[in-house]
């Protein structure tokens, strides 16, 4: 399979309360999506997003994109070891090479989204969302408000 390479910053927005946890305490809520279980960054600071993806209040900056993915992909695998986890670049208005879960239509491009998944090795297995906690990332990450001057 091709080799993403993460990018330096990902982005997340959202009310501040959800970010807040994500940032003291590393809670990130995994949600069905294509028979995965999704968690979608944007790669980019972009103020139009708090509109676009309202009623977002707050932007979650990681700075350490590499230390939060393999953190992230290791809580998941304690939590669900009969799951395979990938992560890359949503492709928006042609089929994504990683699938249909990272392949959405090209009015969603400006969300330049790079997204997690974990799919089952279990043909029955069931989707529900699933919180995980990978530890404080307050380190390598911070909230910034709309506001917030550009990185």
């Amino acid at each position: 399979m091709h080799d993403y390479q993460r990018p330096p910053t990902l982005h997340r927005y959202a009310l501040h309360a959800e970010l807040d946890a994500a940032l003291r305490g590393g809670q990130f809520r995994l949600v069905p999506s294509g028979g995965f279980l999704t968690l979608s960054f944007s790669q980019a600071w972009d103020k139009r997003l708090f509109d676009v993806l309202a009623p977002a209040d707050t932007c979650l900056v990681i700075h350490n994109t590499e230390e939060f993915g393999e953190r992230l992909h290791r809580a998941v695998q304690r939590m669900l070891p009969n799951w395979a986890g990938i992560d890359g670049p949503v492709e928006y208005g042609s089929r994504s090479r990683l699938g249909a879960a990272f392949t959405k239509s090209l009015a969603h491009s400006q969300e330049q989204e790079w997204q997690f998944a974990w799919r089952s090795m279990s043909a029955n297995a069931s989707l529900h969302p699933v919180t995980v906690n990978i530890g404080s990332i307050e380190q390598f990450a911070e909230l910034r408000s709309r506001e917030s001057h550009l990185a």
